[in-house]
């Protein structure tokens, strides 16, 4: 039996949802590791994704996570009726590409809406494919954005978070994703308390910083492997940032001081070596500023994976303001992802089903 690269299946199950785009990018990653022909080459989605049919031509399907199944299991497709769309925001400050997955079960109804954040050298279709934010949101009826860094703004494609021009309300890139956000907001039927935001790496500091500018529009941020809002002014601070760790205190501006607390969830590796895990403290402490919160830790093990703790901050009526996921043995990758997409570990704790679960228990009061 010929045993199939786990890129090929994710891009098989992208296929079968319609979703060409996403599983393009996934098969021109392979292709370009393996040396396939086609890799490299100006084909279309079709042409690419007839390397499929060779590869699975005479071939069973093997996937590694389900063991002598002949195809993908059904709860890992979506519906015909999914799609993921191309779409472009702009406004005074510029423009910005951006992806939207409309979930199968979306009729109308208000659904919830998921900002996703992708880290430096990633794209959108990158990252969808390496979270498996829309198998997850498939099943929760939700909508999933994802904003699109460009070559221009930052040569390596990383959110600018680090600059203070980029942490403020209506400025900048917090005004281009405010701007994403608000546009699927009037084109769909989005729940407006239901609004969520997260990222890994700077797209994590991007959303932290999102979060502190824009409690009224999140209900909730997710920080993967990221840093806390004002934790840099500028590059040079950015980088001491992310090797040391930073306190990670926010300026009390006249907003800042009426904000609401968001609540957080926070994963990172304790041996991430480009993004220091006192970082994600740094998160949670800015979180928790003000308020008096009970702490209470628990710990657990993947099978066949990495250990993790979590620790959950509640306040004294017993809500949930902040989680925190340390996954022991972890470097720089988005726990529990596919290795379809890059900077993933799927040795970790599954972040993109916590995520979105915390998410959703976390409504916007209004």
């Amino acid at each position: 039996m010929k045993k199939l690269p786990s890129e090929m299946f994710e891009a098989a199950r992208l296929a079968k949802a319609g979703q060409l785009t996403e599983a393009t990018a996934v098969l021109q990653r392979l292709l370009g590791r393996q040396g396939l022909p086609g890799s490299g080459s100006p084909e279309g989605s079709h042409g690419i994704l007839s390397h499929l049919g060779d590869w699975l031509q005479g071939a069973r399907f093997h996937d590694p996570q389900f063991p002598g199944a002949s195809a993908p299991p059904p709860e890992q497709s979506g519906p015909n009726s999914a799609r993921f769309l191309n779409r472009t925001f702009s406004n005074h400050i510029g423009s910005r590409p951006y992806k939207l997955y409309v979930p199968g079960g979306y009729h109308g109804q208000p659904v919830p809406l998921v900002v996703m954040l992708h880290g430096c050298t990633q794209s959108p279709d990158d990252f969808a494919a390496g979270t498996r934010m829309n198998v997850a949101a498939e099943g929760q009826t939700c909508l999933v954005a994802y904003p699109g860094q460009t070559s221009a703004a930052n040569g390596q494609k990383c959110w600018n978070w680090f600059k203070s021009t980029e942490q403020r309300r209506d400025a900048g890139e917090p005004s281009l994703i405010s701007g994403i956000t608000r546009e699927i907001m009037h084109e769909y039927a989005v729940d407006p308390r239901r609004i969520y935001i997260a990222g890994l790496s700077a797209g994590g500091a991007a959303a932290a910083v999102m979060g502190h500018a824009y409690p009224d529009l999140f209900a909730a941020i997710g920080v993967h492997s990221g840093l806390a809002c004002g934790a840099a002014r500028d590059m040079q601070s950015g980088f001491m940032a992310m090797q040391h760790g930073s306190a990670g205190v926010v300026a009390e501006t006249e907003h800042a001081m009426r904000r609401r607390p968001v609540p957080v969830i926070v994963f990172h590796g304790d041996r991430d070596k480009t993004v220091n895990p006192r970082n994600g403290d740094a998160v949670i402490a800015q979180a928790a500023s003000g308020l008096a919160l009970a702490t209470h830790t628990r710990r657990g093990q993947v099978p066949g994976g990495h250990a993790y703790s979590l620790h959950v901050q509640t306040t004294m009526t017993g809500q949930t303001v902040s989680e925190q996921w340390i996954v022991h043995g972890a470097g720089h990758a988005w726990a529990g992802g596919s290795p379809a997409g890059s900077f993933t570990d799927p040795k970790g704790p599954d972040a993109t089903k916590e995520i979105l679960r915390f998410f959703l228990e976390h409504p916007l009061a209004i």
